[in-house]
C-alpha cells in the first residue's frame, strides 16, 4: 500500500522530472491544528529542483505543484511547505 508521500513523489516526478526531490511528513508537528488527523499524512514539506521551473515565478511554481497534487488535496492533504528551485538557482 502506498503512503501519501509515495503518491506525492510519483506525481511530482511524473510532472516535473526533478533533479532533486525531498518530501518530509511534518504532520506530527501540527497535531491539534486545523486539518490535522490522528493518522497523520496531512502536512508535508517539499524541496523540489526541476528544469521545469526555469523562467517561472514563485507563485506560478507553487500553482503548478498544487495542480499536480490536486487529487491528494481532495483526499485529505491539508498543507505543503514548498521550496521550489530551477537548477540554475542552486548555489
Amino acid at each position: 500500500m502506498q503512503t501519501r508521500a509515495d503518491r506525492i513523489r510519483a506525481a511530482l516526478e511524473a510532472r516535473f522530472a526533478p533533479l532533486a526531490l525531498e518530501i518530509t511528513d511534518e504532520s506530527h508537528r501540527h497535531a491539534g491544528h486545523a486539518g490535522a488527523r490522528p493518522g497523520g499524512e496531512t502536512h508535508y514539506s517539499v524541496v523540489l529542483v526541476s528544469p521545469a521551473f526555469a523562467g517561472m515565478g514563485r507563485v506560478a511554481r507553487s500553482r503548478a505543484v498544487h495542480e499536480a497534487l490536486a487529487g491528494e488535496f481532495a483526499a485529505g492533504l491539508h498543507a505543503l511547505s514548498l521550496t521550489l528551485r530551477a537548477p540554475e538557482e542552486l548555489g
